[in-house]
């Protein structure tokens, strides 16, 4: 039987490509029409009919959203709040991982089996004792009550557990036998071979968080701790929307995730790669 050639017609990869481009334009279409809103005017908001190219291009509405809310202090309260639960998942997460990764102790896998089902708790459960706790300790409206809830994962756990296993059991005994304490043998032998999987974690754990809605919805009360995604909803009233200077801060709260994944996109692809090397 001769064998089929490997090549494609010009016909099937016009096909192929023009399909891709078909999904790609779809799923990017949400964005750019954010940043078309973005620059739009009062009138091509009321025109009634969907503008995808505004007429003038408003550049003044990127002024205007500072001038008509403190959105400085929104942005620096999503970095204070998103970077602080970042580092704290980059402290406790691995030296929970190393934990259940080469420790024995009575009931590991009992307790592992526990906090991995809390991954099947949708957040919506968890609010209400969450909210209760922290109203309890007087943490509402304060950065420790958005922080100090989020201080620790279960998926972060799961993924350091993960790339700690791998790690030869002969290394770390050879540690012990020259008299390093568990913590020396993590802080000097595990924790620099963690490089990539601890950025990716990073990575993903400051996006969640900078566009986290829910939560600081729920704790704060006033103006001056919201983050930036509850900071937009000063631009809603109940007759009136200011689409324009809501899409604005949408493009501003993109920035920061974008310009992050685009520094560390070398340690999320170096973490892909080894995910599945012994």
């Amino acid at each position: 039987m001769m064998a089929r050639s490997s090549h494609r017609t010009p016909l099937a990869t016009f096909a192929a490509y023009g399909t891709l481009s078909f999904f790609v334009i779809l799923a990017l279409f949400p964005f750019f029409y954010m940043i078309s809103l973005s620059l739009q005017s009062d009138a091509d908001l009321s025109s009634g009919v969907p503008v995808l190219v505004p007429s003038v291009l408003q550049f003044s509405n990127y002024v205007a959203i500072w001038e008509k809310a403190p959105f400085a202090r929104f942005i620096l309260n999503s970095f204070i709040i998103a970077g602080g639960i970042t580092a704290l998942h980059l402290f406790f997460d691995p030296l929970v991982g190393y934990v259940f990764a080469k420790l024995e102790f009575l009931g590991k896998r009992a307790m592992f089996a526990a906090l991995l089902s809390t991954l099947m708790l949708p957040f919506f459960i968890r609010m209400i004792p969450l909210y209760i706790l922290t109203a309890k300790m007087g943490w509402l409206n304060t950065y420790q009550g958005l922080i100090m809830p989020f201080a620790m994962s279960a998926y972060g756990i799961f993924l350091m557990r993960q790339f700690i296993r791998p790690i030869p059991d002969d290394l770390l005994d050879a540690a012990r036998l020259d008299g390093a304490s568990e913590w020396r043998i993590y802080r000097s032998v595990v924790l620099p071979q963690l490089g990539p999987p601890m950025a990716t974690l990073g990575l993903l754990t400051f996006v969640f968080q900078f566009n986290e809605f829910l939560w600081p919805l729920v704790v704060v009360s006033s103006v001056e701790m919201r983050p930036i995604t509850t900071g937009l909803t000063l631009f809603n009233s109940e007759f009136f929307t200011q689409w324009n200077l809501t899409a604005t801060g949408g493009v501003i709260l993109f920035l920061p995730s974008f310009l992050l994944f685009v520094f560390m996109q070398r340690y999320f692809v170096q973490s892909v790669m080894t995910s599945g090397m012994k």
